[in-house]
């Protein structure tokens, strides 16, 4: 999971990238809004943390000018707001949750996990597509009744194949969401993890796409 931070205290923000990175979640962290690069936001993040209050304007005025874009990224904002008043205005306004300052790491974690888990359309923590279970947060693999001894590349990317099943996701789309797990990978080495992925779950789970990307069968 490779998730984007946007909040302007120092500390919170760093030791925010450092617990959520001894949990296996890698992160980008920025301290305003003006920062983010444009482009695609789903092809870059798998979630965004939110602060309410940034430097250069509102968190609320952000996420609301994101959703009148058509992004639909899942966004959890993190504020010290705790009123009613305000969790209802964040959802309302195309928040996908609310967290409380100061709040504890699993928590967090937790709540990023069933976010992520509601917009892959699955109902609990092991997804499932057809005979193959994936279990996030574990980074456990099963097909059927065997267990599946993935590295964690093929691991994050059949992941990234099952979060979309039967949609084809393009070989950009998933360089750019597996770079945070180390290198930043080229197409030849996507298609050599692709060709590992087959041997072990099958080929005719994974379909190539020529000249676009692949697609995980359902």
């Amino acid at each position: 999971m490779h998730i984007l931070i946007i909040e302007d205290d120092l500390a919170l923000g760093a030791s925010l990238q450092q617990a959520l990175k001894l949990e296996g979640i890698s992160s980008e962290w920025l301290r305003q809004a003006g920062d983010i690069p444009c482009g695609s936001m789903e092809q870059r993040w798998d979630c965004v943390l939110l602060d309410l209050t940034l430097p250069d304007g509102s968190g609320l005025a952000l996420l609301r000018d994101w959703r009148q874009r058509g992004h639909l990224i899942p966004v959890i904002i993190i504020t010290a707001q705790a009123a009613l008043s305000d969790r209802l205005t964040g959802l309302d306004s195309g928040a996908d949750d609310f967290i409380v300052k100061p709040f504890a790491t699993a928590e967090l974690v937790s709540r990023l996990h069933a976010v992520l888990r509601r917009y892959a359309g699955q109902a609990h923590d092991v997804w499932t597509v057809g005979d193959l279970y994936l279990e996030p947060k574990g980074y456990h693999a099963r097909l059927a009744d065997t267990d599946l001894h993935l590295s964690p590349r093929e691991f994050h990317l059949v992941l990234e194949l099952a979060r979309e099943p039967g949609v084809v996701i393009p070989k950009s789309v998933l360089a750019q969401r597996l770079e945070p797990l180390g290198d930043a990978l080229d197409y030849g080495a996507i298609e050599v993890h692709v060709s590992n992925l087959r041997r072990k779950i099958g080929a005719q789970r994974i379909r190539t796409v020529r000249g676009v990307g692949y697609m995980l069968t359902i």
